[in-house]
């Protein structure tokens, strides 16, 4: 009679984080302060107040984080806001740098 033998192997799951990045705004002399508080608040899912804060610092920083997400994400939320702005004829400028 043959016998069975099994042999167990096991295996780590390895689930990494994945990388971040910073979504930065950059100032400019053109682009409304209320076209970019709108971007923050629709794009970017921030409050009133937030919104303003952010578009605060970047207009007296010349930059600011906006927030950090995984690239898709940053990525995605870059290009629809750099679409809204050539739509409205705004020289607009947003960078995702990794974090």
């Amino acid at each position: 009679m043959a016998t069975k033998s099994s042999v167990k192997e096991h295996t780590k799951n390895q689930v990494k984080e994945p990388k971040m990045y910073n979504v930065v705004m950059h100032n400019d002399d053109f682009t409304t302060m209320e076209f970019v508080v709108g971007i923050l608040e629709d794009i970017f899912h921030k409050d009133s107040a937030t919104a303003h804060s952010i578009m605060m610092m970047v207009h007296r920083n010349g930059k600011a984080i906006v927030g950090k997400y995984p690239r898709d994400i940053a990525v995605t939320r870059v290009e629809q806001s750099l679409m809204r702005a050539k739509d409205e004829g705004f020289p607009f400028r947003m960078t995702v740098e990794e974090a």
